[in-house]
């Protein structure tokens, strides 16, 4: 009940104020003398009654239609934050840090997703970049989250939790295809048809061994006392949505992540971000840089980053950008045995899944 009292005041003033203000014009001009007259003086006058009533609605819509794009962007960020929730500083030995940015100027919501989560298989990660940005691609970011944070707990390995994700993704398409296009489906026309999310999967063991699925996503950059270098090279598989998954997913083995070890996974809009002529974003060049620091935390390579970027574009974003470091902070003993440093990442090796997958 008193919320319902709460919002009279501002419906009554709301409907009030422009009702008032015709009422006045209207009033005016059946009632006052000077109205009825054709003089110049007169007619100037009447201008400049009107001038002002029509001024003060279009002002009073306005600052109506303000009053709703902030509420609306209030409840934007809100499901944003609950989508993409704030991880904690350090989960399972590693140091954490994740930032998000809208393309829309003013807007906290964006079609990039992240999140990192310790299960019993390892901690894993997934970084993931939806077409297209702004609201409409909360709902994608909210089936594919829900999925994941389920399927890392329940799936042993980790073509498993891609097929979940993909079937979670296929079923929100078709039921916003149905909300959309009620009368047609989801057919090869419909442009929700046309939706696509990129996905890159990791598992980082206890051993600090790096086991990853990529479905059209930028590989991440490792950081080490070797330099900069992207964790594989091997060729991604397409993007979830317009094809189906292969029957045989073989994850990649990206060798071992040592203590002091970073990774930098990104969404593309870091790298296409361009400047005043046109120059793209070079983020290796950037994390080149960043390794020069002692030490080379996650919060320190999120503000050089993200400095980098706010400089190179000056502000101007055409698409959303994510970025997410974790850094091995495990000790020898916390990791067990170590595993070799120096594997050649070009030629990561491919491993089969422990057991056959029951699902299509």
């Amino acid at each position: 009940m008193f919320r319902i009292k709460a919002r009279v005041p501002h419906r009554v003033l709301a409907m009030g104020l422009p009702t008032a203000w015709g009422a006045m014009a209207i009033s005016y001009k059946l009632v006052c003398p000077l109205a009825q007259q054709d003089g110049l003086g007169a007619r100037v006058v009447t201008s400049a009654v009107f001038f002002a009533v029509g001024t003060g609605l279009i002002l009073h819509v306005r600052q109506a239609l303000l009053r709703e794009l902030r509420q609306a962007r209030k409840v934007a960020g809100a499901a944003q934050r609950a989508l993409l929730r704030p991880l904690p500083a350090r989960i399972d030995g590693l140091n954490v840090a994740a930032a998000q940015l809208s393309a829309d100027r003013g807007a906290s919501v964006g079609g990039d997703l992240y999140e990192v989560i310790a299960t019993e298989h390892g901690v894993r990660a997934v970084m993931g970049d939806v077409r297209g940005h702004g609201i409409a691609a909360l709902g994608t970011v909210a089936a594919l989250l829900g999925s994941f944070r389920e399927a890392v707990h329940d799936e042993p390995d980790l073509g498993r939790v891609l097929r979940r994700l993909d079937r979670a993704l296929a079923r929100h398409l078709r039921e916003r295809a149905r909300d959309e296009h009620p009368s047609s489906g989801l057919t090869p026309d419909t442009p929700v048809a046309e939706e696509f999310v990129t996905v890159l999967l990791l598992e980082i063991g206890r051993d600090g061994e790096v086991t990853a699925l990529n479905c059209g996503h930028p590989w991440p950059y490792l950081l080490s006392g070797d330099g900069v270098e992207p964790l594989a090279r091997a060729d991604p598989l397409p993007p979830l949505g317009p094809f189906p998954l292969p029957t045989d997913l073989a994850p990649v083995r990206c060798g071992p992540l040592q203590p002091g070890d970073s990774l930098v996974l990104y969404t593309d809009g870091v790298e296409d971000a361009r400047d005043a002529r046109g120059r793209f974003f070079s983020l290796q060049a950037a994390l080149t840089g960043v390794v020069r620091h002692d030490p080379t935390t996650p919060q320190t390579v999120l503000r050089t980053l993200f400095t980098a970027l706010i400089r190179h574009t000056r502000g101007r974003r055409a698409d959303d950008i994510a970025l997410l470091v974790l850094r091995n902070d495990r000790t020898t003993a916390d990791r067990g045995s170590p595993g070799a440093r120096g594997r050649d990442r070009g030629g990561c090796a491919a491993a089969r899944d422990p057991q056959p997958s029951n699902h299509p």
